[in-house]
């Protein structure tokens, strides 16, 4: 593929991690790493020529107005979380901010992540995420809100990463792997339980891929002026399937299964005095976080490297029986 110059936000994380490590091995594409603190990348900065590690917060990204002006693709993986006064300034304004400093004859493609919990099953916005939402979801609402509104709007594919694994000794864990040995924990227990509920997960490094395949095949831009929107993940599996396959992983017999209906739930809730937030409240009646047409690297007849939950475990260490 011909080089191109692209300026990347949120390399440190754990989605960044893979997408920067594909980027340097894959593409001879110049690169440009928006991080705060280059001590937490892990992967080899000096691999080849042309990685330019830009040590700034995004709050501060009115410092590469210039630089902005050429880069052909702009990534924004960059998030922050919550728990400080960050969120909306770093998800949403200083995040527009930087796609209104592209240069709109310059710049072919924005890639940017938000995630899968602001979109209904039928992939249209989620009212109840910009009203009982986090910080951090009604953070990322609020920016798609206004991404129709930017000249770039066109050229923006946004991604919605549904739930995610990914993480290892040479790359971040998501927030979802770090709870895995937890959850294998209990399986003794949970195995008994079946529940009215589904979802879609992808690997860290499988969104890398898809990412990179955006990168290297430009979608068109879209001629009604709207934004592309692509959900991540792979196919639906329900929590029942979910549970029968780690058991068949792990060895563990099921003799039979107690319906874990909504009045149970709750019951359990108010058992062990669990403190439910708005949005787990609404999380816990929604039920189904399922989205039409998700895309894997399969979508683009690339490899995947975790189509399936066992093959999740399998990378986390997790042994078999």
């Amino acid at each position: 593929m011909t080089s191109k110059r692209i300026f990347m936000t949120g390399a440190s994380g754990c989605i960044g991690h893979y997408l920067a490590e594909t980027l340097i091995q894959d593409t001879d594409c110049e690169l440009f790493l928006l991080v705060r603190n280059p001590s937490k990348l892990q992967f080899d900065t000096n691999a080849r020529p042309g990685i330019h590690i830009l040590q700034a917060d995004l709050r501060e990204i009115e410092q590469f107005r210039d630089l902005l002006q050429t880069i052909d693709v702009a990534i924004l993986a960059a998030t922050a979380w919550g728990g400080t006064g960050e969120v909306f300034d770093v998800n949403t304004v200083k995040t527009i901010r930087l796609m209104n400093l592209l240069d709109l004859n310059q710049c072919e493609q924005v890639i940017y992540f938000s995630t899968a919990s602001i979109l209904n099953r039928n992939n249209e916005l989620l009212p109840e995420a910009g009203q009982l939402g986090t910080d951090y979801i009604r953070s990322k609402y609020d920016c798609f809100l206004q991404l129709p509104r930017l000249a770039i709007a066109p050229k923006i594919t946004a991604l919605f990463p549904t739930l995610v694994f990914g993480g290892d000794k040479n790359h971040p864990t998501s927030h979802l792997s770090s709870g895995i040995a937890e959850v294998v924990k209990w399986m003794g227990l949970i195995r008994f339980f079946k529940a009215d509920a589904s979802f879609h997960f992808l690997h860290a490094r499988d969104i890398a891929q898809v990412a990179r395949y955006f990168v290297e095949h430009p979608p068109e831009k879209k001629r009604d002026g709207t934004v592309r929107k692509v959900v991540l993940g792979n196919p639906r599996i329900t929590v029942n399937q979910a549970v029968e396959e780690i058991c068949a992983y792990l060895g563990k017999k099921i003799y039979f299964r107690v319906p874990l209906t909504l009045w149970l739930a709750n019951f359990f809730i108010a058992l062990f005095r669990v403190q439910m937030a708005p949005w787990d409240r609404f999380a816990l009646n929604y039920r189904h976080f399922t989205h039409q047409n998700p895309v894997s690297p399969a979508t683009f007849e690339l490899t995947p490297y975790c189509p399936t939950l066992t093959d999740v475990l399998k990378t986390h260490g997790i042994s078999q029986k």
